[in-house]
């Protein structure tokens, strides 16, 4: 076990405020109020050991870098905002999805992810499409 540092102490605490999976790029910048002079490659390290304590898991969505929660939530899903890319945690879940794999196919787990504009950004003017 590594000892507890300042730095993982604040890496810590920048996931816990959060209340929602964080990027990377998104725990540096929280965690550097608290541990000033912080850097990248540090916030990795630490990430993967937290990972490998067991005290953070890994939140994988398609097409996006991995993203960081604390281990101990129920089961949850997520909700992407198109807008600001931020993922929050959705603390529902529609139900058996068992009902709806092919006849015969056995469901063991599931992942569900929504998307749209978070209330930050809801009132925000929609880009133009492309």
């Amino acid at each position: 076990m590594e000892r507890n540092t300042r730095q993982r102490s604040a890496i810590r605490e920048a996931i816990s405020r959060a209340e929602r999976p964080l990027l990377p790029h998104e725990v540096l910048d929280a965690a550097q109020h608290e541990a000033p002079g912080l850097g990248i490659a540090t916030v990795y390290r630490n990430l993967k050991v937290l990972v490998e304590e067991g005290e953070l898991t890994v939140v994988s969505l398609p097409g996006e870098n991995q993203r960081y929660e604390p281990v101990g939530h129920r089961h949850h899903h997520h909700f992407q905002c198109r807008h600001c890319q931020r993922v929050f945690d959705v603390h529902a879940c529609p139900g058996d999805f068992a009902r709806l794999a092919p006849p015969g196919f056995t469901v063991d787990d599931h992942e569900l992810v929504l998307y749209g504009r978070c209330s930050d950004c809801a009132a925000l003017p929609a880009s133009p499409a492309p």
